[in-house]
């Protein structure tokens, strides 16, 4: 894989200390920042690796592993799709969208760990309530829900990407309830019912104290306001919206690696960094998903990519129904049992061919012999960058040679 011309790094790198003194940033965010700029550097540390044939040496520095990196989701990813594949069942798979709408945006950037908490809440009960109605399924599903805050162009945008598989357990749990090959349950319903479940948590959230109303919002705080607001929020019409069923779980397998470990910008849409400016490309939704390109300040482009680092211990991937953690295994087993005894989607798509990042032989570039082998640890250089962050690049070779050889 060809490696992008420019990083999200060299962003941070070259205008974060100008974003600093503009900005007001929590911890969490310049935590970001820092684990960015230091990713895949000296500064981190790292190893040699010695070629036995050829004697070829070579620096690989370590990964800042921080989930807002997007140098560091391909291992994460991989990982967590090998653990995946053993709870896929043989039956079509739905993508179903919940999304919030813009007259919310504001409160949820001031309330985070709040607003999207409730968000997971409101759309998980909401599925799970229509497809137990004997009306519409009857049965009881299971889940994965992911969530993303942001839009194309980094502009706010909550939205949780959910996969459910067609079908589920009937409630006295003796049989596998199938779905429709080509519909799921009804957007409709959906909408209606989330946009009730999110609005009575919000009200009571409210009447609780927990809310926070900061700068613009601040006349929200009041109770007449605050009432106009969800008058405002119930006339709106909520997004919600089911994708074509996946073919089976090769196909799932293929979305998951696309959606769960994904970050608001990867590095291969940056198409310049300079003069103060980032040039980046981005998916027109509205006309057709066009390819277009936008050219914002950096110090707004940095703005905007932090607005959706999250709080810190929010997980942005959860499990329901039939998947959740607690019966996960159990109930699984029992689902395939009652498919009919279907061979287990490890045993059809297993990801074994698919080795996670990290294991692949370590092949030299000089020689082209799978030789490669640790030979020496670089130590980390992170006690010597200031606090909060520190623009610098990486060490050059020589000075890190200089540091590391024993000869």
């Amino acid at each position: 894989m060809t490696r992008p011309r420019w990083e999200l790094a060299d962003v941070v790198r070259q205008y974060g200390m100008e974003y600093l003194k503009r900005y007001t940033t929590s911890v969490a965010q310049r935590r970001v920042m820092r684990a960015l700029q230091n990713c895949r550097t000296a500064v981190l540390g790292g190893h040699v690796e010695t070629c036995r044939s050829c004697d070829h040496r070579q620096i690989s520095y370590n990964s800042c592993r921080n989930r807002h990196c997007p140098k560091c989701q391909g291992s994460a990813c991989a990982q967590w799709m090998q653990r995946r594949a053993t709870e896929l069942l043989p039956v079509p798979y739905f993508h179903v969208v919940f999304t919030l709408p813009n007259l919310l945006v504001d409160l949820t950037l001031a309330n985070p760990r709040l607003m999207y908490g409730m968000l997971f809440r409101a759309a998980s009960q909401t599925l799970l309530e229509v497809a137990a109605d004997p009306r519409h399924l009857g049965a009881e599903i299971g889940f994965l829900a992911v969530l993303h805050t942001w839009g194309q162009t980094l502009m706010p945008h909550p939205h949780l990407h959910c996969v459910v598989p067609s079908g589920g357990l009937a409630p006295d749990r003796t049989r596998w309830v199938a779905g429709r090959a080509d519909f799921f349950l009804p957007v409709r319903v959906l909408s209606r019912l989330f946009r009730g479940k999110f609005l009575d948590l919000l009200k009571q959230a409210f009447a609780a104290g927990k809310l926070e109303f900061p700068g613009r919002l601040a006349s929200a705080a009041d109770s007449a306001d605050f009432k106009r607001l969800l008058n405002r929020s119930v006339q709106t019409e909520w997004v919600v919206y089911a994708r074509p069923p996946f073919g089976g779980p090769e196909s799932v397998l293929k979305y998951l690696a696309r959606y769960t470990h994904r970050v608001a910008i990867s590095n291969s849409r940056l198409l310049n960094v300079a003069d103060g400016q980032v040039t980046f490309r981005y998916k027109d939704y509205a006309q057709g998903s066009r390819k277009r390109t936008m050219t914002l300040a950096a110090t707004e482009f940095l703005r905007r990519f932090l607005q959706h680092v999250l709080p810190d211990g929010l997980m942005r991937i959860r499990h329901y129904g039939f998947l959740a953690n607690r019966f996960r295994t159990e109930k699984t087993a029992l689902c395939r049992e009652l498919l009919e005894g279907a061979a287990s989607p490890t045993e059809k798509h297993s990801l074994e061919d698919s080795p996670v990042a990290g294991e692949l032989p370590a092949i030299c570039p000089s020689c082209g012999q799978a030789a490669l082998h640790r030979s020496q640890e670089l130590p980390s250089r992170w006690e010597r960058l200031p606090a909060p962050i520190a623009v610098r690049a990486s060490l050059p070779a020589s000075e890190l040679w200089e540091v590391c050889d024993t000869s």
